[in-house]
């Protein structure tokens, strides 16, 4: 029952096969091997267009190096207040920006709310030299607290953004679990919608150490070979990682992986919405879940060896829980079974 993170899951076997079989014999470093140029030619074909693909190790530093590549001197960055860059990511993108800021932005069931991104946006007129100049915006998909940017809500984020001159970039550590939720291409969720640059995360979702910074139009990606370099994100051997991707666009495996981890957060959200002894703290789409439960129910479930954690609650929402509940997240990977859902549920009701 391990619902922590799907970082805790292990690889998927097909990836750990495809990177044994990599192991043996040599190879060109430094990506220019015909693994790396045939997965960079993948990324292409699965985004129906050219892109600029370059391998990195975290999600952390796909995020910071992308927004490293479009700031300015007093370049601002804008987020969500509940991103992930700006809550999780220990001032990375501050750092390799030189010293960029994000400016955190308000908006309901994690998304960044349009309305308040323009107002936020305007604080900064490109000719404000004291107050800094607005580079860039970032969304989360799947964001934070599991919910899902529709299409429309992606393109209107966009059409602010463009208003600026600004890129939009999209942290999707949990891609695939988007997009299946939608039932949309990578295309449709990407470019086609005005997005510029994409953190594009498969750790999440059954690899071992697999995430890539996309580009759209790759004449923006001029600087960022020497800014992977420089931040040691150039790896001698990337055909590792070329290999955890191959095994992971065969044959769909990646959508797979996403549609079994979304349907047991499915079967998880039935579970407590019928349970009568926990609810659902907001309705996500993806493979992370956020019940309230009572304080005692959370520790009978970790006596039994239950791994979740507590979550703060939201400022948005003050009142979810009362003095005896906690918030809790749940999330699914590909490697959590129904029996992992039903023992959980079955550990609600003891």
């Amino acid at each position: 029952m391990f619902f922590a993170s799907d970082n805790w899951a292990g690889a998927h076997r097909s990836i750990a096969e495809r990177l044994l079989a990599e192991s043996a014999g040599f190879a060109p470093a430094y990506g220019a091997g015909d693994l790396d140029k045939k997965v960079e030619a993948r990324f292409s074909e699965i985004f129906e267009r050219e892109v600029s693909v370059f391998f990195v190790a975290t999600g952390t530093a796909a995020n910071a190096l992308s927004l490293a590549s479009v700031q300015r001197p007093g370049g601002i960055t804008f987020c969500h207040s509940e991103a992930h860059v700006i809550e999780d990511e220990c001032g990375a993108p501050e750092f390799f920006s030189g010293s960029a800021r994000l400016v955190a932005v308000d908006g309901e069931a994690g998304k960044i709310d349009p309305a308040r991104l323009s107002a936020r946006i305007a604080h900064f007129p490109e000719d404000a030299l004291r107050h800094g100049r607005a580079s860039a915006v970032t969304i989360t998909q799947a964001t934070e607290i599991g919910t899902v940017y529709s299409l429309p809500e992606i393109g209107e984020i966009a059409a602010i953004s463009r208003k600026r001159n600004m890129p939009l970039h999209m942290d999707g550590a949990r891609f695939a679990n988007a997009l299946v939720a939608l039932g949309a291409t990578p295309a449709e969720m990407t470019w086609k919608r005005g997005v510029d640059m994409l953190s594009f995360g498969g750790t999440k979702n059954g690899c071992w150490c697999a995430e890539a910074i996309v580009f759209f139009n790759p004449d923006q990606a001029k600087e960022m070979p020497f800014i992977r370099k420089r931040a040691a994100q150039h790896f001698s051997k990337s055909r590792f990682i070329a290999a955890q991707f191959d095994a992971y666009f065969e044959n769909g495996l990646w959508l797979d992986l996403a549609r079994h981890s979304n349907g047991m957060a499915e079967r998880l959200r039935a579970g407590i919405g019928a349970s009568g002894t926990a609810r659902l703290a907001w309705r996500t789409a993806s493979n992370e879940v956020f019940a309230v439960v009572s304080k005692s129910a959370a520790k009978t479930a970790e006596e039994k060896g239950a791994k979740f954690y507590e979550w703060p609650v939201p400022a948005t929402t003050p009142d979810l829980v009362s003095g005896s509940e906690t918030l809790i997240r749940l999330v699914t990977s590909f490697a959590t079974t129904e029996a992992d859902v039903d023992g959980f549920l079955k550990c609600l009701s003891a």
